[in-house]
């Protein structure tokens, strides 16, 4: 398979911000595990809100870039379409960053940590997904990422029904069912996310193999 970055060589730093794109998300899930596994907040919100930050410019620049390249390594609308995907886990997670520091102290003895990392290993293979777009789109690979991404997604979604057990069944307070309720759902809609990137990824090696 020829590679239109080979023959004009120039759409290829689409890679490159699409790399630095899943960066982003990976530091981002680094930044909320060490949020709710670490007793003072202060300098890792700091790490998170750098991470979010980097994460919206280069959202920004890639749909800018895409409005003024005419050559383009992969389908514009392939590079869109991982551009919003990747943009939407980072979002996912500020949105628990920001409902956590609210209402953390209601919320004692409920352990986020374990949840957090099922979704800091996902963005770990979102990294290497993305990585696999500039080495030739091999089938392969890409295969057994995306099998490891069902894997992980399948221990969130089996980890969430023992704290929703213990919190309905076991505790007299509602408010904190709910609270906690609401943050296990936005942690599993982050790792759904990741592998919605998974699914792009998967669908751009076959359509070009």
């Amino acid at each position: 398979m020829f590679s239109l970055q080979t023959i004009f060589g120039k759409g290829d730093k689409f890679y490159g911000l699409l790399e630095q794109s899943a960066e982003a998300t990976r530091e981002s899930a680094k930044a909320l595990h060490e949020l709710v596994s670490l007793p003072d907040h202060t300098p890792v919100m700091a790490a998170f809100a750098a991470a979010r930050k980097r994460e919206k410019e280069l959202a920004m620049r890639i749909s800018e870039e895409l409005v003024n390249t005419f050559v383009t390594a992969l389908d514009r609308e392939d590079i869109e379409a991982l551009n919003s995907a990747l943009y939407k886990i980072p979002k996912s997670v500020e949105k628990f960053a920001e409902r956590y520091a609210i209402v953390a102290s209601r919320l004692q003895g409920v352990d986020f940590s374990q949840r957090t990392l099922v979704l800091t290993r996902s963005t770990d293979v979102v990294v290497e997904l993305i990585g696999e777009l500039r080495r030739g789109l091999r089938i392969d690979p890409v295969k057994k990422l995306q099998d490891r991404m069902q894997t992980l997604e399948s221990e969130g979604d089996r980890m969430l029904l023992a704290p929703y057990r213990t919190l309905y069944l076991e505790s007299d307070d509602a408010m904190r069912a709910m609270l906690a309720k609401d943050l296990f759902e936005l942690i599993e809609k982050a790792i759904d996310r990741c592998r919605d990137v998974g699914n792009i990824v998967y669908s751009i090696v076959l359509k070009n193999s």
